[in-house]
C-alpha cells in the first residue's frame, strides 16, 4: 500500500499543482470563462489514464504465462524509464513550472478554446499515463490488487487535498523538499520495479540464471511475515532473488541515487562588458 501511496501521492500532487496554476493564471487574469475548457482538458486526460490502465490490465490477463511475464517486464522496465526521467525533470524544472505553464496558458488563450482544452489535456496527460504505467508495474505480484486501490486512492485524495489547500492559501509547504524527499523514496519503488522486470525476463526465458540465487536470507526475512511482505510491497525486496535480480537492483539504485543527490550546477552569471571611450 506504501508504494502505491507514494505513486499517487507524487504524481497526483504534480497533476494537481498543474491544474492548480492554470486556474489560478485564468482566476487572476479575469478569464473565468474559459475554465470549463481548462476542465474539459483535465477530465479528458483522467478518462485517456483510466482507460490506458484498464487497457494493461486487459492485456495482460489474456496472455500466457510466457506472454505475461514479457509484458510485465516491458511494462516494468518502461515505468523504471519514465519515472526516472520524471523525477529528475520535476528536480531540474520545478521552480520554473508556474511560468512555463503561465506562458503556455497565454498563447493558447490567444489561439481560441481548442488550444486550452488540449494544452490543459496535454499537461495533465503526461502525469496521469505515467501514474497508471508506474502504479500497473508496482503491483505485478501482488496476491490482491484491493490493498494497492487503496493505496493510489489515498494518495490521490491526500495530494488533491494538499494542491487544494495550497491554491486557497491555506497550506505553506516547502515543494523543492517534498519533491526531493518524495523523489528519494520513489527511486527506491523505481529499483524495485527494475529488480522485478529482471525476475519477468528471468521467468519468460529471455534471461537465464532464474534459480540462481545471490543470497537466501528467509530465515530472518520471512517471505509470509508481515516485515517480508511490508518490504517486498514496499521496494520489493525478497529473501531469496537471483544474482540477475540483486545485481539490477544495485546498479539501478546507486548510481542514480549518487546523480540525483549530487548538487545542482547553478549556471554562472554572463559577464558583463564595459565599452572604453
Amino acid at each position: 500500500m506504501f508504494a502505491s501511496y507514494l505513486i499517487g501521492l507524487r504524481e497526483g500532487l504534480e497533476a494537481t499543482l498543474v491544474v492548480s496554476v492554470l486556474i489560478a493564471f485564468l482566476v487572476k487574469s479575469d478569464r473565468k470563462d474559459k475554465l470549463p475548457q481548462v476542465w474539459t482538458g483535465v477530465i479528458a486526460a483522467l478518462a485517456l489514464s483510466i482507460g490506458f490502465g484498464a487497457l494493461l490490465t486487459f492485456t495482460a490477463a489474456h496472455l500466457d504465462h510466457t506472454g505475461q511475464e514479457l509484458f510485465d517486464a516491458i511494462t516494468s522496465l518502461l515505468a523504471v524509464v519514465f519515472v526516472t526521467w520524471m523525477i529528475f525533470w520535476m528536480r531540474r524544472t520545478a521552480r520554473a513550472l508556474s511560468k512555463e505553464l503561465r506562458g503556455k496558458l497565454t498563447d493558447a488563450l490567444q489561439m481560441g478554446s481548442l488550444a486550452v482544452v488540449v494544452m490543459a489535456f496535454l499537461a495533465v496527460a503526461r502525469e496521469g499515463l505515467e501514474t497508471a504505467l508506474l502504479f500497473f508495474a508496482s503491483v505485478q505480484g501482488a496476491t490482491t490488487t484491493a490493498t494497492p486501490l487503496i493505496g493510489i486512492s489515498l494518495g490521490l485524495l491526500t495530494s488533491v487535498a494538499i494542491g487544494w489547500g495550497i491554491y486557497r492559501s491555506a497550506l505553506k509547504i516547502n515543494l523543492t523538499k517534498f519533491f526531493t524527499w518524495t523523489g528519494l523514496l520513489l527511486i527506491l519503488v523505481a529499483a524495485g520495479i527494475f529488480k522485478y522486470g529482471v525476475h519477468d525476463l528471468q521467468e519468460a526465458n529471455i534471461l537465464p540464471g532464474l534459480s540462481t540465487y545471490a543470497f537466501d536470507i528467509s530465515a530472518i526475512l520471512p517471505a509470509d511475515s508481515w516485515w517480508g511482505a511490508l518490504l517486498a510491497g514496499m521496494l520489493n525486496i525478497t529473501p531469496q532473488p537471483s544474482v540477475l535480480e540483486a545485481l539490477a537492483w544495485v546498479l539501478y539504485l546507486v548510481p542514480t541515487l549518487f546523480l540525483f543527490l549530487r548538487p545542482q550546477r547553478t549556471p554562472a552569471p554572463a559577464p558583463t562588458t564595459t565599452s572604453s571611450a
